[in-house]
C-alpha cells in the first residue's frame, strides 16, 4: 500500500502539470549554440545537489564540488573512478578498469568494495539504492558521455537527511537537457592502444515551451591493457523532452545501455626491502601496470548452474551490463507551494565475469601444492597446449604461476525503482524568510543473481598470453581440466543464488532560516526498510561427478563439480528502521565569504554483505542482532568560503565517527585471499581544501584533503588503533591550463601520500602522482583537435596490495592505475 499511495500521489503531481502546461513560457535570452557553450564557462556558484532547494554554495551550509562537461573532456578519464578522483574529499581506487571502481570520502571506511557511504545518482535519484554491492558497483551502469552536463558532488551535511543510505556524501551526474541549440559529434581513437569510440550529442528548443536533448556513444577496442581481444564493446543512448510552463516545467527521460567492459584484479608485482620500506618493481615478462592475466587464453570453462542444468562461462564475457530506463520528472507551484515529483524505473541485468587471482607461487611447487605431488604441468591451451613445462623454475622468466579464481554472477535482474516527491514554501516573518521543506522518498531495489566460482592454473606473462595450466598426477591420470582443479569455487558455500527485493521508505523534512547574514537550519529523515527473499548456496555433499569432456577419463577436477539445489533455500525477512538529522548554520558577512558550521547524524542500511553470515537467522531469515541492520554516522563540519571575481578558496575541518558491519577481502593465514566478516567502529577527522584562480588565460583549481583516521574497536584487538587500509594522510588535485582562442593547453595531476596494505599496519603502500597532460587546438570555428595523455610521467601507481606484510618469496599481488596511454580525437560542432 505504501508503494501504491505513492505512485498516486504521483499521479495527482502529474495531472497538476498538464493543467498548467497551456500556461505560456517565460522569456529568455536566446540560448547559446553548442559551440558558443563550449567556450563558456559553467556557472557552478549554485549547487542543486543534496539540499532542500537549489540555492548559492555561499548561502549553504555544505561543501560542494562540480566540474563542468568542458572540464571533463580534458580531463579525459579512461574510468568513473579516475573522473572522480578529481572532487575534493573524494578517493577513488580506479585500478579495476573502466568500471566497478571502489569509493569513499573524507577518511570514512573502505573496509570492502564499491561506494559503502558514498551515493552515486544521474540527474539527483540514485543509480542503485546501495552503493557497495559485491561486484555490482553504480559505476558499472552509468557512462560519462556528452549526455553529462556536469558532476555535481556534496560531501557530508545535508546528504544524511536528502538521501537515503549517502551519509558521506552524493555525486550526481547531470545531464544536459537542451538548453544548448545544436550539439556535436567526436571521434576518438588510442593512439598506443587499441580502441575506437564515436561520441555525439545533439539537443534544442522545438519551440518557445519545448525542448530536448539526445546522445551517446559506441566503442570497441582492448583498452590501455593488453590483453589480446576485444574486450571494451557497446554503448549508450539517453534522451529528454522538457516541456516548461510558468513556474515551472514536466521532463520525460530515458536510457538504453549495453556495454561490455573488462575487469582487473589484483595481479602479480615483485616487492624487496622491508615493511616500512618496500620497493616495487615489474616482473620479468610481466608489468602488472600494463598487462593482465585475463587474457586471449583464459576463455570458456564448463559450470552447472543452481538448478543442476550444465552450460559453460566465458571470462570475455566481463561486465556486461544493460539499462532501459524511463523516468519523469516535473516542477510546479501550487498556490505558495512549489511541487517537486522524480520518479525512475531502471530494469538492470548483466554478468560479471572475472579471472581474479588468489595466490601467486612459484610453478616448481605447483604440483606439490595442489595435489599432484612429483606429477607435471601441462599447458592446457594456448600455443603451447599439451607441451610439458620441463623447467618450471625458468617459466616465463619468472618461473611464476597464479592460483586463480574465476568469478561469475549471473544477475537476473536488479531493477530500481525510485521516487522522490517534495513540496516547499518561502514563509515571511517579518524580515526572515523561512524555508519549509517536506517530501516522501519511495524505493525499490532487486537484487536476484546467481554467482559461481572455479579456481584454475596460470602462468604470469604478459601481452594477452597468460594460459591455462593442467595437472597431471605422477602415474599420468589428470588432476584438473582445462586448467580448472575443482568446480566448487575454492572453499564451501561460495557458490550463491540470491532473490532478494529491498523496500525503503523515508518521509524527510527540513527548515532553513534566513535572518539577515544569519541562516540556521535543521533537517529530520526516518528511513524503513524491508528486505524479503531467499538465498542458498553450496554444502559440503552438494558435489557431483561429471566426465565434462567427454573423453571417458574422470579428471580429478571432474569429481568436483558443485551445485546449490533448491532445496537449500533459506529466507531472508527483515526489517529495519533508523533516524538522520542534521542542523547547521551559515553566516555570511558580506558578498564574498560566508562561515558555517554543521552536525548530522545519517546511517548505510547493510545490503548483500551480511548475506551468508551468522548476521541472518538461517531458520526465519530475521537479524540475528537488530544492530547490524544499519550502520551509523555520525559527522562535525566547520568551514570558511570565499569568492571574489577570479579567485574562490573554500576551507572544512570535519570530524566522523563510523560503527561498521562489513564482509572485507582480505588474505588468511595462508595467504589465500577470501572473505571476513568484520564489526568495527572508526573514526577519522581532517581538513578539506578547494580553490581556483583565472587571470587572462591561465587558470588554476586545487584541492587537498588532510585525513587522520583510526580503527576504535575491532573484532581482532591488535587492530585497535591502527590506520584503516589503504588510508593516506594527503590526497590532492591540481590543474593548471592556458587557454587562447586557437588552443588550449593544460594537466590534471593527483597524488596521495603512503598508507598501508592492510589494517595489520605493516608493509608501506607508497605514495604517488599522477600527471594527465591535454590539449585542445580549435584551426577553425567548430573543430575541435583533442590530444590526451594519461599517467604521462608512467607512474607505478598502486591502489591495493593484498600481502598484510613482506612476502618471503619477494613477490605479492598487486593493483595499480594504468601506464601511460594516449588518445587523439577530432570533435565537430553544429
Amino acid at each position: 500500500m505504501k508503494f501504491l499511495s505513492s505512485t498516486a500521489l504521483s499521479s495527482l503531481a502529474l495531472t497538476a502539470c498538464l493543467l498548467a502546461a497551456p500556461a505560456c513560457a517565460e522569456e529568455s535570452k536566446p540560448p547559446l549554440t553548442a559551440w558558443e557553450a563550449s567556450r563558456t564557462a559553467t556557472n557552478d556558484d549554485v549547487i542543486a545537489t543534496g539540499v532542500a532547494r537549489a540555492r548559492d554554495r555561499l548561502d549553504s551550509a555544505t561543501s560542494t564540488s562540480s566540474l563542468g562537461d568542458s572540464t571533463i573532456a580534458k580531463i579525459g578519464a579512461t574510468s568513473m573512478a579516475d573522473l572522480f578522483r578529481n572532487i575534493p574529499g573524494i578517493r577513488a581506487e580506479a585500478g579495476n578498469g573502466e568500471v566497478n571502481g571502489n569509493y569513499t570520502i573524507r577518511g570514512l571506511p573502505m573496509v570492502a568494495t564499491g561506494a559503502k557511504y558514498l551515493q552515486i545518482q544521474e540527474d539527483g535519484l540514485p543509480v542503485l539504492e546501495f552503493g557497495d554491492l559485491l561486484a555490482l558497483i553504480p559505476d558499472m551502469f552509468i557512462r560519462a558521455d556528452f549526455n553529462v552536463a556536469q558532476v555535481e558532488s556534496i560531501r557530508g551535511g545535508s546528504a544524511s537527511t536528502f538521501a537515503s543510505n549517502a551519509p558521506g556524501g552524493v555525486i550526481n551526474l547531470i545531464s544536459h537537457t537542451g538548453e544548448v541549440e545544436g550539439g556535436s559529434i567526436q571521434a576518438s581513437t588510442g593512439l598506443d592502444y587499441r580502441n575506437h569510440r564515436t561520441d555525439f550529442d545533439y539537443g534544442g528548443h522545438l519551440s518557445d515551451s519545448l525542448r530536448f536533448h539526445v546522445g551517446g556513444f559506441y566503442r570497441e577496442g582492448e583498452g590501455p591493457r593488453r590483453t589480446g581481444f576485444t574486450g571494451n564493446r557497446g554503448g549508450q543512448f539517453k534522451f529528454n523532452v522538457t516541456k516548461e510552463f510558468a513556474g515551472g516545467f514536466v521532463r520525460l527521460e530515458g536510457k538504453f545501455l549495453d556495454d561490455t567492459t573488462t575487469q582487473f584484479f589484483n595481479t602479480p608485482l615483485g616487492v624487496t626491502g622491508s615493511d616500512a620500506d618496500p620497493k616495487y618493481a615489474v616482473l620479468p615478462n610481466f608489468a602488472a601496470n600494463k598487462d593482465s592475466l585475463t587474457s586471449r587464453y583464459t576463455t570458456t570453462f564448463p559450470k552447472f548452474s543452481g538448478d543442476g542444468s550444465p552450460s559453460q562461462i566465458n571470462i570475455h564475457d566481463g561486465n556486461h551490463a544493460v539499462v532501459k530506463s524511463i523516468g519523469f520528472h516535473a516542477k510546479f507551484n501550487i498556490g505558495d507551494w512549489t511541487v517537486s515529483e522524480h520518479g525512475r524505473y531502471a530494469a538492470q541485468s548483466g554478468s560479471v565475469t572475472v579471472d581474479y587471482p588468489l595466490v601467486v607461487l612459484p610453478a616448481q611447487v605447483a604440483t606439490f601444492a595442489f595435489g599432484s605431488p612429483f606429477g607435471s604441468l601441462v599447458y592446457a591451451n594456448g600455443p603451447n597446449k599439451g607441451q610439458t613445462i620441463t623447467s618450471p623454475g625458468t617459466l616465463n622468466g619468472n618461473g611464476l604461476v597464479t592460483y586463480s579464481a574465476m568469478y561469475n554472477s549471473q544477475v537476473r535482474k536488479l531493477d530500481n525503482f525510485t521516487n522522490d516527491l517534495r513540496v516547499s514554501r518561502v514563509w515571511q516573518l517579518g524580515t526572515a524568510n523561512l524555508t519549509s521543506t517536506a517530501g516522501v522518498y519511495n524505493s525499490r531495489q532487486d537484487l536476484a543473481y546467481e554467482r559461481y566460482l572455479l579456481d584454475f592454473i596460470q602462468d604470469v606473462v604478459g601481452g594477452g598470453n597468460s594460459a591455462l595450466i593442467d595437472l597431471v598426477n605422477a602415474d599420468g591420470t589428470p588432476n584438473s581440466l582445462g586448467g580448472a582443479l575443482d568446480f566448487t569455487g575454492p572453499t564451501t558455500g561460495t557458490l550463491h543464488n540470491v532473490d532478494l527485493r529491498y523496500r525503503v521508505l523515508a518521509p524527510y523534512g527540513s527548515l532553513n532560516l534566513q535572518m539577515g547574514n544569519l541562516s540556521l537550519g535543521g533537517s529530520l529523515r526516518y528511513d524503513s526498510g524491508k528486505v524479503e527473499g531467499t538465498l542458498r548456496n553450496n554444502r559440503p555433499s552438494d558435489v557431483r561427478t561429471i566426465d565434462a569432456n567427454n573423453d571417458g577419463v574422470i579428471a580429478t577436477a571432474e569429481t568436483k563439480f558443485g551445485f546449490s539445489p533448491v532445496t537449500n533455500a533459506a529466507p531472508v525477512n527483515y526489517s529495519y528502521h533508523y533516524t538522520s538529522y542534521s542542523v547547521s548554520a551559515n553566516y555570511r558577512p558580506s558578498r564574498s565569504m560566508s562561515f558555517f558550521a554543521r552536525y548530522s547524524r545519517g546511517a548505510r542500511a547493510a545490503a548483500d554483505k551480511i548475506l551468508f553470515t551468522p548476521a541472518i537467522s538461517a531458520t526465519d531469515g530475521g537479524l540475528v542482532d537488530r544492530s547490524v541492520g544499519y550502520d551509523p554516522v555520525k559527522q562535525a563540519e566547520v568551514g570558511v568560503k570565499f569568492r571574489s571575481g577570479p579567485f574562490f578558496a573554500n576551507l572544512t575541518g570535519f570530524s566522523a565517527k563510523v560503527a561498521e558491519t562489513n564482509s572485507q577481502i582480505r588474505p588468511d593465514a595462508n595467504g589465500v585471499i577470501g572473505l571476513s566478516l568484520v564489526t568495527r567502529r572508526y573514526s577519522a577527522k581532517g581538513i578539506e581544501f578547494e580553490g581556483g584562480v583565472r587571470k587572462g588565460g591561465f587558470s588554476l583549481t586545487a584541492g587537498a584533503t588532510v585525513t587522520d583516521a583510526k580503527i576504535v574497536a575491532a573484532e581482532d584487538p591488535t587492530l585497535v588503533g591502527n590506520t584503516p587500509r589503504h588510508q593516506a594522510k594527503l590526497i590532492f588535485q591540481i590543474m593548471p591550463q592556458y587557454e587562447t582562442d586557437l588552443f588550449t593547453i593544460g594537466a590534471n595531476a593527483i597524488g596521495t601520500t603512503g598508507s598501508f596494505s592492510q589494517d595489520e599496519n605493516k608493509l608501506r603502500m607508497p605514495g604517488y602522482t599522477t600527471v594527465n597532460a591535454f590539449i585542445q587546438v580549435r584551426p577553425v570555428d567548430r573543430v575541435v583537435l583533442s590530444f590526451n595523455v594519461n599517467n604521462l610521467f608512467d607512474t607505478l601507481a598502486l591502489t591495493d596490495v593484498s600481502a598484510p606484510s613482506l612476502p618471503a618469496g619477494g613477490v605479492t599481488l598487486a593493483q595499480t592505475l594504468f601506464d601511460r596511454n594516449m588518445t587523439a580525437s577530432v570533435r565537430f560542432y553544429f
